[in-house]
């Protein structure tokens, strides 16, 4: 019988265990920390009975994919997703601001003036966005199914995010709305295909919404360890891997790692130029965490984001362009780029009483060693005065504690890899298939690689899909 040995739990990793296990693979993943999850882990970091997401907290990408389609997991383990009424929001200063409804004609009857152009753009897209996702949740090398919608797409992706959002005009809402869904890739807004992420998590927000996972992120994980499992596959945890000897019975090697940890476990075996080109892997900007329990929830002035499940917190489109061309150069903004998930919106099970959690962090430089908590607060209040005295308890992480708790985090890259428009092409190295490291039987399966970073575990399906046609088996 064939065994492979998964290094690294993460939604990938387990992605690319159930795939295997699924084709009659004997398949054990190991990972380092006490709690499968990677990114997909809820933990009470403030007060009992307040749950917290530790990262990934909206999967607006991982609702409806090839790897849901193969493996429902709504369907036999149980999780649930569950919308906020409003995906998300950005507020302005003296109570304005702009939201995004699953409704596209709510959207765009909020914006008033600026709908149209708003329609213009994502009302086409959204249209097509099933057979868009599938298109860029797989390496972009390969032949396209739906080249037209994928064309149109790919126009905009090309775009600086500063250039895009002239279509807005003067418009200050909707520039920076845009602003905000763009910084989700930690890149500046003036460089080329900074609008890529910003229109596809646009666009998913008005075709899958941005769900949360019922019981917190880490419902994700459970959820995959119980396939794996009925499958007969099996999770150590505490368990940490450093050199190719400890996988050496291993017919299939899948690493669930950054680029560079899989230098370090492969050692002499990896072929000197992947090694190279696996050095030379880019990480972006760093995070910085806090979790705060909030009584009585957030006092928005503007309306819309107390309902929102996602709030982009920032300012206009200028302070944002500002405050990410600041990070990218390595100086951390006073007021930073700030994102906000209030989860309990949608899952109020999440709550304790009138204890909501919120979970926010604040894009900074990489490696940052500073305190970035009073930004964040104080970008908070900005836009919810009063807050302040409603937080009855926080917890921090700094890019430092990010990195001990996850090593494929580099200097708290919470995204796995910068989003340079070759790394959005070609991640981790230049090639046809982004899974293969050139040692026989051994992939790489982690967010480093294509599509790049999200719970859908697309990285994992593709990448055990490439094991699988190597070694024979299946289809």
């Amino acid at each position: 019988m064939t065994r492979a040995v998964v290094v690294g739990s993460g939604p990938n990793g387990l992605a690319a265990a159930i795939t295997l296990a699924a084709a009659g693979v004997d398949v054990e993943v190991l990972e380092r920390a006490d709690v499968p999850g990677g990114g997909t882990r809820s933990v009470h970091a403030t007060v009992d009975g307040v749950l917290h997401d530790e990262c990934s907290g909206f999967h607006p990408l991982a609702v409806e994919t090839g790897f849901s389609r193969q493996f429902d997991l709504t369907e036999v383990e149980g999780l649930r997703w569950l919308w906020p009424s409003v995906q998300y929001s950005h507020p302005l200063d003296g109570g304005r601001g702009a939201a995004v409804w699953q409704d596209l004609d709510r959207t765009v009857a909020d914006l008033g003036s600026a709908g149209r152009a708003y329609r213009r753009l994502f009302g086409p897209l959204t249209e097509q966005f099933g057979k868009i996702a599938d298109e860029f949740l797989q390496p972009m090398t390969h032949i396209p199914r739906a080249p037209i919608a994928l064309a149109r797409f790919g126009a905009y992706s090309l775009l600086p995010a500063g250039l895009l959002a002239r279509r807005w005009g003067q418009d200050e809402a909707a520039r920076a709305l845009f602003a905000g869904v763009a910084a989700h890739a930690f890149r500046p807004l003036g460089s080329p295909m900074s609008s890529a992420i910003g229109v596809a998590l646009g666009t998913a927000a008005h075709r899958f919404g941005w769900p949360v996972a019922h019981g917190g992120s880490g419902a994700i994980s459970r959820a995959m360890v119980a396939r794996l499992e009925s499958l007969g596959g099996r999770v150590h945890t505490g368990v940490t891997v450093s050199n190719r000897e400890q996988l050496a019975d291993a017919d299939i090697v899948m690493l669930d790692t950054s680029p560079s940890a899989a230098v370090d476990i492969l050692g002499e075996a990896l072929p000197r130029r992947v090694a190279r080109a696996y050095r030379r892997f880019r990480h972006g900007p760093g995070a910085f965490q806090v979790a705060l329990a909030v009584d009585g929830g957030i006092p928005w002035t503007h309306e819309p984001s107390r309902e929102a499940g996602t709030i982009h917190l920032g300012g206009t489109f200028e302070q944002i362009a500002a405050a990410e061309r600041d990070v990218a150069l390595g100086r951390m903004p006073e007021r930073p780029f700030v994102l906000l998930g209030q989860q309990s919106v949608a899952d109020p099970e999440r709550r304790a009483g009138t204890i909501h959690p919120v979970d926010a962090y604040a894009h900074v430089p990489a490696g940052f060693t500073g305190d970035a908590t009073e930004a964040i607060i104080g970008q908070i209040e900005r836009f919810a005065p009063g807050v302040r005295d409603r937080i009855v308890a926080m917890s921090v992480r700094s890019t430092e504690s990010i990195v001990r708790d996850n090593p494929n985090y580099v200097g708290g890259d919470i995204v796995s890899g910068a989003n340079t428009p070759r790394q959005l092409i070609f991640r981790p190295r230049v090639g046809l298939n982004p899974y293969v490291t050139g040692v026989p039987g051994t992939y790489l399966c982690s967010a480093a690689t294509a599509p790049g970073a999200g719970a859908h575990g697309m990285c994992g399906w593709h990448a055990a899909r490439t094991a699988l046609r190597k070694a024979g088996i299946g289809p």
